[in-house]
């Protein structure tokens, strides 16, 4: 595969593309095909290479789907379609176009919102669920929800007119100060230029304002959600997180039969990548033995 530029390399993985959903997705994958699949869902500002030290963990029993969501990484970039329902829809016709019928889900960031919706919206799709530093699109509004919107200064940022498109875009510019936030303590300067250098392109850099214009309606109720959530699920969540805080998954008994939340110490919103030996010994617990989950 070719398209964009170079790809990181992690050992194992193959690369191709797929139409789904009206879009054309890139897709990581790693693992033999006839496995149990479990699919990983990135966060902003990233793409499929947030995974790469979970991926080795899981493919030795697992086939492992890593897929770049539309508007990042090496998947086209449409004008419209960032709403979080939309990019969950693409999630669902991938694995369609996969063969995959049912599989474990791992997402952080916004890839854990649409890990959500997945299992709210199509259940039957989603063995269990390992979410990463993310806020529920179930939990209520509150007060004390509403102490911490401040933190979201940057959405609003990139969801204005005209600032937004700049903000996203400086990303892309090694030495600007939100680029060196962004990530600061959890990538590499190869991983950071990796991850940031994709906003170089406009259209990447129209997704990602597309993507936080659409939270005002990403965050209203739907008739659809089958609530509460029947799927096991583990929140895993770094304290130092300077954004999501535990605040904006309170009450989670009210809308899950089956979660925990782990909180990590010493640990910020990049938890894959700053506590990667955790998170793939919570995968592995969570998930179990693929030959097991096989013959259940």
């Amino acid at each position: 595969m070719t398209d964009g530029p170079p790809l990181p390399d992690v050992p194992g993985v193959v690369h191709s593309h797929h139409r789904a959903n009206g879009v054309r997705l890139h897709v990581a994958e790693a693992g033999e095909g006839g496995r149990p699949a479990v699919l990983l869902l990135h966060g902003w500002p990233q793409h499929w290479y947030e995974w790469r030290h979970l991926i080795p963990a899981l493919a030795a029993e697992r086939r492992v789907i890593c897929p770049d969501l539309r508007g990042f990484g090496w998947s086209d970039a449409p004008p419209s379609g960032y709403d979080k329902l939309t990019l969950t829809r693409d999630m669902l016709a991938l694995l369609d176009e996969l063969g995959v019928e049912r599989c474990g889900v791992v997402g952080h960031d916004w890839g854990g919102w649409i890990g959500f919706l997945m299992c709210a919206l199509a259940p039957e799709r989603v063995e269990r669920f390992l979410a990463l530093n993310i806020a529920s699109p179930f939990s209520p509004p509150s007060l004390r929800g509403l102490a911490t919107l401040w933190r979201f200064w940057y959405a609003a940022a990139i969801a204005t007119p005209q600032l937004g498109a700049r903000v996203v875009q400086s990303l892309s510019q090694a030495d600007h100060p939100l680029a060196r936030w962004v990530g600061a303590g959890a990538w590499s300067q190869e991983e950071r230029r990796s991850f940031l250098g994709q906003f170089a392109d406009p259209a990447r850099v129209r997704a990602s304002v597309q993507l936080y214009r659409a939270m005002p309606r990403d965050t209203l109720p739907r008739r659809d959600w089958r609530l509460p959530l029947e799927q096991p699920i583990l929140m895993l969540h770094g304290l130092d997180d300077q954004v999501v805080r535990p605040v904006h998954f309170a009450g989670h008994e009210r809308w899950a039969r089956d979660m925990r939340v782990e909180l990590v110490a010493d640990c910020g919103h990049f938890i894959a990548e700053e506590r990667p030996d955790l998170v793939a010994e919570r995968a592995r617990e969570l998930f179990g033995s693929a030959q097991a989950r096989a013959d259940s």
